[in-house]
């Protein structure tokens, strides 16, 4: 009796799992893709994006971003900054926000790797660039990177835990 009810429990999950294995039931062999976000320069897309366009801001392909964003970017960048003539790299709204609208990181392989070191601009990304003050120093401190100075930092120096010195650099988590 018992080989019986187990013969029969085997034979009803067999059917079960062959039934529920059918054609149409199968994932697909090809997988899709879709971009979902763009942040490049951390802090741009949440200061100079409306809420209602992110979805649109994340799925423009950056050659299209210019064009499509640049006039709204340099609208936010007078409202925060009335003042605003030139930057530290001697960008006026124009060209400072043509480079802004195109979210992508830049990545030289020639000079250093930071974001801006003082002397190279954009050369890509280190982890302990200090990318927000360097926003925040182009969005507000003028011509000399003087100007409003408290503005210009966010007061973080530095990570909370030192990168490590070998992959995968990041910092232990706590």
């Amino acid at each position: 009796m018992k080989l019986r009810t187990g013969l029969s429990v085997l034979m009803a999950s067999a059917v079960i799992l062959f039934t529920a294995c059918n054609k149409e039931n199968t994932p697909p062999t090809q997988a899709v893709y879709e971009m979902g976000d763009q942040m490049a320069r951390p802090a741009i897309n949440t200061v100079f994006v409306g809420s209602s366009e992110k979805d649109v801001f994340n799925t423009t392909i950056p050659s299209a971003m210019g064009a499509a964003f640049a006039a709204k970017f340099k609208a936010r960048l007078l409202a925060l900054n009335a003042g605003y003539t030139t930057n530290a790299l001697g960008q006026n709204a124009d060209q400072f926000t043509g480079l802004l609208a195109t979210d992508v990181l830049n990545v030289s392989k020639t000079a250093p790797t930071t974001f801006f070191d003082g002397t190279n601009i954009l050369t890509g990304r280190a982890l302990a660039d200090d990318v927000i003050d360097v926003e925040l120093l182009l969005l507000f401190g003028g011509p000399t990177g003087g100007s409003n100075p408290g503005l210009t930092s966010d007061h973080v120096s530095e990570n909370d835990k030192a990168f490590l010195a070998s992959f995968p650099y990041l910092a232990t988590p706590h």
